[in-house]
């Protein structure tokens, strides 16, 4: 064992606590059971079965109020392994349920034995036809799948609020819809053919024109269920008549017996049923959608209302007029979304009772534009609007930026409310559908329920298709609070049924909380034809048991979680899942959601448990270790949690006294670590890469390897020793080298200056020159201390860096350009918590530019462009993300090349300082994706402007990647 090895206890929490009733139990504490962990590594190869304790529970959550925990994880690659794990399952008389995303609301992504990621090995986009329609591979976002899309002007029918991270298979198998989708853009309606693979191992694929025959002679007696069920249905005209007014309005509760009605052959009748299944029927292995239109000229308006029933009494108006959407928010989401960056500050000022409209236009071109808005403002003439704090504005707007903030709002809602609701508690999220029509009705009933039962909830939802959404909160350990969301739950489906003859589910499907009130909606004769549905196609029960049909009438409040207390900073979480995509570690160890359910499960077990020792033992290295700490899953996250935020605050838990007394001195004396640095680079060089890989490698299995970096081959050579000489007197702007940029130099083969001289020519060049102070040496932004999670050193360098700044600034009358993305970041914004009160002050006087800024604002447009390359491709680093600058990346290579290329799979590379070298697995998980975007095709240049983030992707594409102001200056050169 490495000497420096932490404790994994120094992250036990110590607080006091009860066991939790819903906590693991000690005996699972081992993990899966070594039989099932051996059988079925020995059928599918080593590497796809996850069976440590940490890994089951980290799979048990989902987005919902829910929390199963699996026997085993199985990571499918392929659907060679898909049907291995069913024949398995099938011998041996188990149960498999399939995961993607995990975003489900109603437990759809939870399992009691079997549990298949089919998200990790599962993504991937084919655009056909020019785009008229795409086939999609499960695991892939709606995001990324539109994204796809975008530069045909096509775009996909589903457009769930949670498109950031749910993915294409969930979306197929609970038929979600969204804010646009309706009853006529879901997946029912847009999805050309599906390919899936059914309990029995059989793969069917619905387009081939020979799928009958085959299903016919591989599957007999199912083909012969399937056309019984299709004939008993046709023969009972009352109930064909209710199966056709089920579906004129939203509904996602129980199957589609409309399948029966709209296909005439087995496998047509699949591929109906298939779509808002849940993971009952098959397994979905791809998906080809029909596309539609991209209407890129929008008008928008977000409209207030006195109530809710007031707002719900417009909608039918704005139908009228032709809007495309019509989403409401009641009081409660309105302040509740003041938590989400843009959303003006004055909307926590609201009343209670006001209620919102956000009303969209959309149109293929101008004339169609005008025409869309003039039909809306005779609506607004006859509407009784209120502004009831200053930033309303009850006007259409066609601004970019000011609709993306109307919809981040709006798509906030689950997770906005959910992150304000009182700490301990669960949050349930309903969804039902009533006619359009009756939209004001329900809304003045929802209120008086939920009133009587005392709840306060929340209410959103897509009024133009009569689709409310509505919170709960309870405490899931307080059997009174369970009872009186049982009382609730209740007396709401009868009066969605009983009164409004509505649906229980519109878009999000049955799931479990759902499943015991599905006859109360369809009758028993419907309900008994999906039960018989179910028997043709999965005799065995194989797939996903109880999550959409269940006898038990309790089993909505089976398995609900308990929500403990963690850390402050990760306690709103709701488990929605949408940070996943954005983590870099998502596809090796864990995520940030998956790190704060490990967290929360530590919480429910007794002090000293083995389950909790289980989990501290893998959680350094799952969990804090393989954190990159970009932090971008804060800006995926709707209320801003910053889960690498907490992972360094426990690396500060880890040290001890004398790792944080060193990492103090480094900071005190960085001058001499500096110069020491920019030596042993410079010496490596003549050492050579396989002697220094070797050293360095005994040296992290001895001291500890989030200790010792791992030496790189894309390693560069030495920055110079001196920066070019500048003068003061005439500078517009400070420079500030980042100290990566004075201890390394530019990449192999590289001609041409090095950044700091690039940077000083093209701003002389530009008629700005800058100054480089002569006492830069010694001081750094920070970054070094702060993400490792060194408090004193961090405090140190902060309050340097600061006080230096406003020396050279003059007090900040000039601004501070910085030449590392991550950097500007550490200056401008992380090292602010670590300042003295005196040191806060002057910071606030500092304007800090990152280069990228200066050179595209300041240099650019003074600069003549003269030499330019084919093409491009950028790599935007997470600091950009942060800074919101990205867009000055794209246009410095814009004005350097006649192509520029933005990987749609661009992301985090996960190289974080050093981290990339602590953990170079790291890396290459994070970028591989991007990576083989790059690496298809052949580019002119490779631009970035972090130099460490560089050598992340030099590693990861073996392309070499440099700053776009190198880039610049040579276009620029005379």
């Amino acid at each position: 064992m490495p000497v420096l090895e932490p404790n994994p206890q120094a992250l036990r929490s110590g607080t006091p606590r009860r066991a939790a009733p819903d906590r693991v139990p000690d005996l699972q504490a081992r993990g899966t059971p070594k039989h099932l962990r051996e059988e079925l590594t020995a059928v599918l190869g080593p590497g796809k079965v996850l069976s440590k304790i940490s890994d089951l529970v980290r799979y048990a959550s989902d987005a919902s109020p829910y929390r199963f925990v699996p026997q085993v994880v199985v990571v499918a690659e392929d659907i060679d392994d898909v049907s291995a794990v069913l024949s398995y399952a099938h011998g041996k008389g188990r149960e498999v349920v399939f995961r993607a995303a995990g975003t489900s609301l109603n437990g759809q992504a939870q399992g009691e034995d079997i549990l298949v990621d089919v998200r990790r090995h599962w993504a991937g986009v084919e655009v056909l036809d020019g785009g008229a329609r795409a086939r999609i591979r499960p695991g892939t976002t709606v995001v990324r799948a539109n994204a796809a899309l975008a530069p045909y002007g096509r775009v996909l029918g589903p457009d769930p609020a949670s498109a950031i991270a749910c993915t294409i298979g969930g979306v197929v198998a609970n038929n979600a819809s969204g804010m646009t989708a309706g009853t006529t853009r879901n997946s029912y309606r847009t999805v050309a053919s599906l390919t899936f693979v059914l309990p029995s191992g059989t793969v069917v694929d619905t387009a081939d024109p020979a799928a009958d025959d085959e299903l016919a002679r591989a599957e007999p007696r199912l083909c012969a269920g399937l056309l019984a069920l299709k004939a008993d249905i046709e023969a009972d005209l009352e109930l064909t008549a209710r199966i056709r007014a089920k579906y004129a309005i939203k509904n996602t509760n129980g199957y589609r017996l409309d399948a029966f009605l709209d296909a005439d052959t087995p496998v047509g009748i699949l591929r109906g049923l298939m779509v808002g299944s849940e993971g009952t029927f098959g397994f979905i292995s791809e998906v080809v959608f029909d596309t539609l239109p991209l209407d890129r000229k929008v008008s928008t308006a977000l409209l207030f209302f006195p109530s809710l029933p007031a707002a719900a009494a417009a909608v039918p108006l704005f139908n009228d007029a032709g809007a495309l959407a019509v989403e409401l928010m009641d009081g409660n989401t309105l302040r509740a979304s003041v938590k989400v960056p843009g959303v003006p500050a004055d909307w926590a000022e609201l009343p209670k009772e006001t209620a919102a409209l956000l009303v969209e236009f959309r149109a293929p071109d101008e004339a169609g534009q005008e025409a869309y808005e003039e039909a809306a403002a005779r609506v607004l003439e006859g509407l009784a609007l209120v502004a009831p704090v200053a930033s309303v504005t009850n006007a259409f707007t066609r601004d970019a930026g000011t609709v993306s903030g109307y919809w981040k709002a709006r798509k906030a809602f689950v997770t906005a409310v959910g992150g304000s609701r009182p700490s301990g508690t669960t949050l349930i999220t309903e969804d039902f559908a009533v006619p359009p029509a009756r939209l004001a009705e329900a809304c003045a009933e929802l209120l008086e329920l939920q009133a009587r039962h005392g709840f306060d909830a929340a209410v959103a939802g897509h009024a133009a298709h009569g689709n409310l959404h509505f919170l709960l909160a309870f405490d899931a350990g307080d059997p009174a609070d369970v009872e009186r969301y049982a009382g609730f739950m209740d007396d709401f489906c009868k009066l969605t049924v009983e009164r409004f003859d509505g649906s229980l589910k519109a878009e999000h499907a049955t799931g479990r909380n759902i499943a015991p009130f599905l006859e109360l909606e369809w009758g028993p004769k419907a309900t008994e034809l999906m039960w018989r549905t179910k028997e043709v196609i999965d005799p065995d029960g194989l797939l996903a048991p109880r999550i959409v049909l269940d006898r038990d009438p309790q089993a909505h409040l089976r398995g609900l979680k308990t929500i403990p207390t963690v850390e402050p900073i990760a306690d709103p979480c709701i488990e929605c899942g949408f940070c996943e995509p954005t983590c870099p570690s998502h596809d090796l160890t864990t995520t940030p959601r998956q790190r704060i359910v490990l967290r929360r499960e530590m919480m429910r077990q007794a002090d000293g448990s083995p389950v909790e020792s289980s989990l501290l033992e893998s959680y350094g290295y799952d969990a804090v270790d393989t954190c990159a700490g970009d932090s971008t899953c804060k800006l995926a996250c709707p209320v801003g949690i910053d889960t690498g935020a907490l992972m360094k605050e426990f690396r500060h838990q880890r040290h001890s006294p004398r790792e944080e007394r060193i990492a103090a001195l480094t900071a005190t004396h960085f001058r001499a670590v500096e110069a020491a640095a920019r030596l042993a680079v410079g010496a490596a060089e003549r050492v050579g890469d396989r002697l220094l890989g070797s050293v360095t490698g005994l040296a992290r299995k001895a001291v500890r390897p989030d200790l010792v970096p791992e030496w790189l081959p894309e390693i560069p050579g030495a920055a110079p020793r001196r920066l070019p000489r500048t003068h003061r007197p005439a500078a517009v702007a400070v420079y500030y080298p980042a100290c990566v940029n004075r201890i390394f130099g530019n990449p192999e083969g590289h001609r041409g200056p090095s950044l700091p001289e690039a940077v000083v020519a093209l701003s002389a060049r530009a008629g700005r020159p800058v100054w480089i102070p002569d006492d830069v040496a010694g001081t750094c932004c920070a970054t070094i201390w702060h993400s490792k999670g060194y408090e004193r050193g961090n405090e140190v360098m902060a309050n340097r860096i600061v006080e230096a700044a406003w020396g050279w600034t003059a007090g900040g009358r000039l601004p501070l350009v910085v030449d590392a993305s991550s950097c500007t970041l550490g200056i401008a914004h992380e090292v602010v918590p670590y300042l003295t009160d005196d040191n806060r002050a002057l910071h606030a006087e500092l304007t800090v530019l990152d280069s990228l800024v200066w050179a595209a604002d300041e240099l650019l447009p003074r600069l003549d462009v003269r030499h330019r390359v084919g093409s491009a491709v950028v790599h935007p680093t997470c600091s950009m993300r942060h800074l919101g600058d990205e867009d000055r990346l794209t246009a410095l290579a814009g004005a350097c090349a006649e192509e520029v290329v933005v990987p749609e799979d661009a992301g985090c590379c996960a190289f974080a300082g050093d981290r990339g070298m602590l953990h170079p697995e790291l890396t290459a998980s994070a970028t591989a994706k991007e990576a083989a975007e790059v690496t298809a095709r052949p580019f002119d240049a490779h631009l970035s402007a972090n130099r460490m983030c560089e050598i992340g992707m030099d590693r990861a594409t073996g392309r070499s990647y440099y700053s776009a102001l190198l880039e610049l200056e040579r276009a620029t050169r005379p």
